[in-house]
């Protein structure tokens, strides 16, 4: 990872449409950020560094293929800070041209359930 590798969107809502305003941010890389299957597991203080789970996201835009125009699915186990990670992933899927994002009802979603 480089530098300008997380991008955050900035966004507002007129009243006939969104409008994007990207923003790019300078970050450096973390060096233990090695996703296993179940995600990358850490302890929140580490996540609410500044720009930890945009790095960690974006190298997931990056790494996975082309994004634009896709679908994806998102949720958690309704831990602490799962609502903030979420709506990160949200303007982060957004600036990297995700057509439409499927959240879990209140955040909540487990992996057999998306899978099924």
């Amino acid at each position: 990872m480089g530098a300008n590798i997380a991008q955050r969107l900035c966004s507002t809502l007129p009243s006939d449409r969104l409008t994007l305003n990207l923003q790019n941010v300078s970050t450096t890389p973390f060096p233990d950020q090695l996703p296993g299957t179940a995600g990358l597991r850490r302890k929140v203080a580490i996540f609410r560094q500044p720009h930890y789970l945009e790095n960690f996201l974006q190298s997931i835009f990056d790494s996975a293929g082309e994004f634009r125009g896709s679908t994806i699915i998102a949720g958690g186990d309704g831990r602490f800070f799962n609502r903030q990670a979420l709506q990160t992933l949200a303007e982060m899927a957004a600036a990297n041209g995700v057509a439409r994002l499927i959240v879990g009802a209140g955040g909540l979603l487990s992996t057999p359930a998306a899978s099924c």
